[in-house]
């Protein structure tokens, strides 16, 4: 079993060896109902996921459960997320289920599930683009995770020093310009999807939200493309279904900002936004086959 828990959907499977999705579903994530809320939804989604069949009403019998969460996260908790609002939540509260449980950042289980099934190796950054925004750092082909597993935080990069609040306490952060819920909200919109259809039509609220939340990506990648060198830049997440809407000028506004050196490779995600879905089914495979032992309750 695998779920993905987003800010805004909870993305919940059942998950071949090979990466193959057996069956996959989606439910609004409550967060408006606060942490608890989601927490109780999340383990209810795994409890019902243990009872799924396959689209051809095959019973299947899962063996382990992944998990892959925002924010700061260890092998034992949930520690912190801005988009939830929950602080060092154990994993054993996630799930009811006598199984074999894997937690694991989201972002970097998505990266993972790149480099597994979706062509990127050597050093990429995989940057989904959602509710809140992460990277997954790969360094000559390992993933990166920093002295405590918490590298990838360029969502909360200030990009603009004294600009808008963001839900991490801090101002100003990339998230809180280029993430798609700050961009529909910025926007008066109800989905970063709604603002881009504006964009193409050329409305001029629409045209200068989008126009600053490009100037903020490509502000936080050239960054870190000065610090660490990519070869590759793989966008993924929901905002990733812009496209070229979004791969064009981030390109070109990228290019004019690293004025003495070559810009990395831009490319959209090959995995979409099951991403962070494959990757999760790669943690509760990996749960399995090192045999680790179900949550003692």
């Amino acid at each position: 079993m695998a779920v993905d828990v987003g800010g805004t959907t909870l993305k919940g499977g059942l998950v071949g060896r090979d990466g193959t999705p057996l069956y996959v579903e989606r439910r609004a994530t409550p967060r408006a109902e606060g942490p608890e809320r989601v927490i109780a939804a999340i383990s209810a989604f795994v409890t019902d996921l243990s009872r799924a069949r396959s689209s051809g009403g095959e019973v299947l019998e899962p063996v382990a459960v992944g998990l892959a969460v925002p924010g700061l996260v260890t092998a034992t908790h949930a520690v912190f997320s801005a988009a939830i609002g929950w602080r060092d939540v154990p994993v054993e509260t996630f799930t009811d289920v006598d199984l074999p449980v894997a937690l694991g950042h989201d972002v970097r289980s998505a990266g993972e599930a790149e480099l597994a099934y979706g062509g990127g190796s050597g050093d990429v950054l995989y940057l989904p683009i959602g509710t809140g925004i992460a990277g997954a750092v790969v360094l000559s082909g390992s993933l990166y995770g920093g002295a405590a597993g918490w590298a990838g935080q360029i969502g909360h990069i200030p990009v603009r020093p004294d600009g808008v609040p963001c839900a991490c306490g801090q101002r100003g952060c990339l998230a809180a310009y280029a993430s798609a819920s700050a961009i529909a909200a910025r926007c008066g919109a109800d989905s970063a999807a709604d603002v881009v259809a504006r964009v193409l039509t050329g409305d001029a609220q629409a045209v200068a939200v989008w126009n600053e939340a490009v100037e903020a990506l490509s502000l936080a990648l050239a960054t870190y493309t000065l610090l660490l060198d990519p070869a590759l830049v793989v966008i993924g997440g929901g905002l990733s279904l812009a496209g070229d809407t979004l791969i064009t000028p981030l390109r070109d506004r990228l290019t004019a900002l690293l004025t003495f050196r070559r810009p990395p490779a831009l490319r959209v995600s090959a995995l979409g936004v099951h991403a962070g879905l494959l990757g999760a089914g790669l943690l509760g495979w990996r749960a399995q086959e090192t045999h680790w032992q179900p949550i003692s309750r």
